[in-house]
């Protein structure tokens, strides 16, 4: 949860205010106030994908691309969304620098900058506070990248 907070959070708020409905499934059991803080609702990653789809099928995914690369069935869940063209999916990666400029990564394609609004660094503030992230970890900008995890 905490590298979700890290790595996306301001990402994961711009899209709240946005109108976006946003749950974020966490394979740990950490204190869901960060979650709430960015106004995401938390969800556990087992039940989740234990469970079938009710109601609409998201129209955008993100996931860490760490966990992508150690969970077969997470990375099921992402091919599965890349079959679907209606479906976008952004992976994040706690590895590469969360602000500096776009970075390219061995085999792993360009990473796509999320300038985040004041909002959202003031709410990801509270958030990695929240979550006992270090305040030096945040940045103006978040990378991601979009479609194909090839590499990962």
């Amino acid at each position: 949860m905490a590298e979700a907070v890290r790595c996306a959070g301001g990402w994961l708020f711009d899209r709240v205010t946005a109108g976006w409905d946003v749950t974020v499934l966490t394979p740990d059991r950490a204190d869901p106030r960060p979650l709430r803080i960015l106004g995401a609702r938390p969800a556990d990653l087992d039940c989740a994908l234990a469970s079938p789809v009710r109601g609409p099928r998201p129209r955008a995914i993100a996931v860490c691309a760490g966990l992508y690369r150690s969970d077969p069935r997470v990375r099921r869940m992402v091919l599965r969304a890349l079959d679907d063209k209606a479906v976008e999916v952004t992976l994040w990666d706690g590895m590469c620098p969360v602000d500096g400029g776009p970075v390219e990564c061995p085999g792993e394609g360009a990473w796509l900058p999320h300038r985040l609004s004041m909002a959202a660094r003031a709410f990801k503030a509270q958030a990695m506070a929240a979550a006992a992230v270090p305040a030096d970890a945040g940045g103006a900008t978040e990378f991601f990248r979009r479609g194909e995890p090839a590499g990962v």
